[in-house]
């Protein structure tokens, strides 16, 4: 894994990248964000798509759930970064949509929107 900081708007936001699946359950969810904040002192994190567990976007599992609750819980913000599109759950659509209509959880199509949605206060 490794983390970079970039600022933006005066927002410091890290990104988290890894050929490994980061995110499999509640605790590495935990794991990740408190290595984060301790190596870097940020709260805000992107990540790709790529490094959570497939498990996550079947809303059934209820693994998405339970993880996006403890980064809420922990006053944490997340936006994760990949293609959706081949999804075909209307419930995880609608699930992306009212997310990335709050404040604290995303999911975006580029990095660059995420650093940008993390960077608003």
């Amino acid at each position: 894994m490794k983390i970079n900081v970039v600022k933006n708007n005066n927002v410091e936001v890290a990104i988290v990248e890894s050929r490994d699946i980061l995110i499999k359950d509640v605790q590495s969810a935990i794991d990740l964000f408190a290595t984060v904040e301790y190596e870097t002192g940020v709260s805000r994190i992107v990540i790709e798509k790529e490094a959570i567990c497939e498990e996550f976007f079947d809303l059934k599992t209820k693994i998405a759930g339970d993880i996006l609750q403890k980064f809420i819980n922990y006053k944490k913000k997340i936006a994760i970064v990949g293609d959706f599109s081949r999804y075909d759950s209307k419930s995880l659509k609608d699930f992306i949509y009212e997310c990335n209509n709050g404040r604290d959880i995303f999911f975006l199509t580029s990095r660059e929107e995420a650093i940008k949605k993390l960077s608003q206060n």
